[in-house]
């Protein structure tokens, strides 16, 4: 593999194993036995069947989990502690074979450090996304997000197949979405989860709505003074002694 292939094959490896890691796995291994990708000597063990057949009994779970509301999210964060550290290694793995003279430990650890940020930043993404997907009551929107996040990952691992550079301009184009969304994204979800934990703040903003459009409760006023008297009593009043 020459130089773009193998940066493609350990940035998109990385990407996409955020994403959907089963699905990765499935997808490189399959490519590789059917000799339509060249896996370098590290990521060869993504060919054995036994681990494709791991991988794709996992990627039937998740398939399913991601559709659910909630459900996505618990999954998503479990995954947290799955997804980046197996986006480092495929990178690390797939920068195995480039020799850049900074020697093997130099390369090993920016390779795994690169790898990890490229990872962390889909997953982050892809949990992110769907906790505010979660806000809305209607469940078809997970399902429509978790289709669109496979199709996303097969249609990156075949740019990095075979048209590497096309590759690199999509994962331009996601750095600067990246950028633009994941602070809009967590912020809106730290404004919900601000106000279910602090639900004098929710009251709060209700009342202040009520009031600003004229549907707030009327107050009784049992004074006498500034309002209507209380209604006369009907019993008859006693003639003075």
């Amino acid at each position: 593999m020459g130089v773009i292939e193998t940066l493609a094959l350990g940035m998109g490896g990385a990407w996409a194993s955020g994403v959907n890691l089963y699905g990765t796995v499935v997808i490189l291994g399959l490519l590789n036995n059917l000799g339509l990708l060249d896996l370098p000597p590290e990521l060869q063990v993504l060919g054995s069947w036994w681990v494709l057949a791991l991988a794709m009994f996992l990627y039937l779970i998740e398939f399913v989990a991601d559709k659910i509301p909630i459900v996505d999210s618990v999954w998503d964060a479990i995954h947290t502690f799955i997804r980046i550290p197996a986006g480092a290694l495929l990178a690390a793995g797939a920068m195995s074979g480039l020799d850049t003279g900074m020697g093997d430990g130099l390369q090993t650890a920016i390779a795994l450090l690169v790898g990890g940020t490229v990872a962390a930043g889909s997953h982050f993404t892809k949990a992110g996304s769907r906790a505010a997907i979660n806000t809305s009551p209607e469940p078809f929107s997970n399902s429509i997000a978790s289709v669109a996040e496979d199709v996303a990952v097969f249609g990156a691992l075949y740019t990095v197949a075979f048209h590497p550079v096309v590759f690199f301009v999509l994962f331009a184009l996601f750095v600067l979405l990246l950028v633009w969304l994941v602070p809009k994204i967590w912020r809106f979800i730290g404004q919900v989860f601000g106000n279910a934990r602090h639900p004098s703040v929710a009251y709060a903003q209700t009342r202040a709505q009520q009031a600003g459009t004229g549907t707030g409760l009327p107050k009784l006023n049992l004074s006498g003074a500034g309002g209507s008297a209380l209604p006369p009593s009907d019993k008859p009043k006693l003639p003075p002694e």
